[in-house]
């Protein structure tokens, strides 16, 4: 494996490929043949061209993916600076966000299990992988998700996310919103 992570196979195949257009060339001057158009000559000089050929395509071909894996990191690597830099500027609101949903969850009277399920489920994972991650049967975590619907008075997962969320606003979007409902602010 290469210091990035993808294999050297492909250079190695390039290396081998050339290998034979040398072998090949070097048959050829040591045959020494009379003449160049014998079966035996095209058959070489047909092999070399292929070989070369093929050597050339997957050199070009590697690179180019080389060089587009080495984007997609550099992308990558933007991308995780951006969300930790969101993580971090955003941290204590999550934290107090999450303060107050365990307030609430506390106030529906929802058992440890019960909490944990409806938090995955806020955060949109399916009942499968909510089992997944915390080892209870997918049949335990729908019931956890069925006491938290019942003790919460909700309908289900979306009345349960609306009550978190439903007032989490984008800035402007609120007057927005108060213009689209023939809300003017002028108090008249």
């Amino acid at each position: 494996m290469r210091e990035g992570g993808y294999p050297r196979i492909t250079p190695l195949v390039v290396l081998a490929f050339l290998a034979v257009v040398v072998a090949g060339v070097t048959d050829l001057v040591l045959d020494d043949p009379a003449s160049w158009l014998t079966p035996h000559v095209i058959v070489e000089a047909s092999l070399i061209a292929l070989s070369l050929g093929l050597a050339v395509y997957l050199w070009r071909g590697w690179r180019l993916t080389s060089r587009t894996l080495d984007r997609t990191r550099e992308e990558l690597e933007r991308r995780e600076e951006e969300r930790d830099a969101w993580r971090e500027r955003a941290g204590r609101l999550l934290r107090d966000l999450g303060e107050a949903m365990e307030e609430q969850f506390r106030a529906w009277k929802l058992t440890p299990a019960e909490r944990e399920v409806a938090l995955l489920l806020i955060k949109g994972y399916s009942h499968r992988q909510i089992a997944r991650r915390t080892d209870r049967s997918e049949r335990t975590c729908r019931e956890h998700a069925s006491s938290v619907y019942r003790k919460a008075g909700l309908a289900g997962r979306a009345e349960l996310a609306a009550f978190f969320l439903e007032d989490v606003r984008l800035p402007g979007e609120a007057s927005r919103e108060a213009a689209s409902d023939g809300y003017t602010g002028s108090g008249g």
